[in-house]
């Protein structure tokens, strides 16, 4: 493998550790009182902006990143995908992904057992609160489309396009968690750096196994 491709391969192992360290000192000061401050002065502020309209279209968000509706989008993202790309790789891609994110978050809610905030609660959510398995399912799934999609728009504008709305459906689901009351904002944090983390290792994994695919079929018969 060229230096090109070695610094290529290193770029999602760096963001990976980096999103995992930064995850693991959120993880580490939930107990501390200076989280306690950064999360009710958050809360605060976001449901601050309480209106009717806001409501609707925050709980419309929180659906959007919820169970079922993520399976359909994923579902519906695979088919296309291959239809138009026809790599199976991309496919298993995206499930390992959203799968072992949804491990992930299932394992970490188990471990840290936190409680969810009773300030103002808008809705109702049963289990615990950290890490937010909604913040993590959009990440995972909206980062890793990017991810996928990124290579095959030819242009800047849509590419940047693309990243906004990426970002934009990311952000907005981690926010209506915070906005109806059950989750702290630590826990969407936390959310979408462990998320990072794991869409990286993904990321690098794939990667690794393209150069390796590309480089078999390079290689002439003997």
């Amino acid at each position: 493998m060229n230096q090109q491709g070695k610094k290529a391969f290193s770029i999602p192992l760096l963001l990976a550790a980096l999103s995992l360290t930064i995850f693991a000192l959120i993880a580490l000061s939930i107990s501390d009182n200076q989280i306690h401050r950064f999360d009710d002065s958050l809360i605060g502020w976001i449901q601050g902006m309480e209106a009717p309209g806001m409501t609707k279209w925050m709980q419309v968000f929180t659906w959007i990143g919820s169970g079922w509706p993520v399976i359909i989008i994923m579902i519906i993202s695979m088919v296309v995908l291959y239809l138009f790309l026809g790599h199976r790789r991309e496919l298993l891609f995206l499930a390992a992904v959203i799968a072992g994110s949804t491990l992930l978050n299932t394992l970490l809610k188990l471990a840290f057992q936190r409680a969810r905030p009773t300030i103002h609660r808008i809705i109702e959510a049963s289990g615990y609160s950290f890490p937010s398995g909604h913040s993590m399912a959009a990440f995972s799934l909206y980062g890793g489309l990017a991810f996928l999609i990124w290579k095959h728009i030819p242009t800047a504008i849509g590419r940047v396009l693309m990243i906004i709305v990426s970002a934009a459906f990311i952000l907005t689901i981690g926010m209506s968690r915070i906005y109806l009351g059950v989750h702290y904002p630590s826990d969407v944090i936390g959310g979408y750096f462990l998320s990072g983390s794991w869409l990286a290792i993904c990321i690098w994994f794939y990667q690794r196994y393209a150069e390796r695919l590309s480089l078999l079929r390079s290689k002439p018969l003997t």
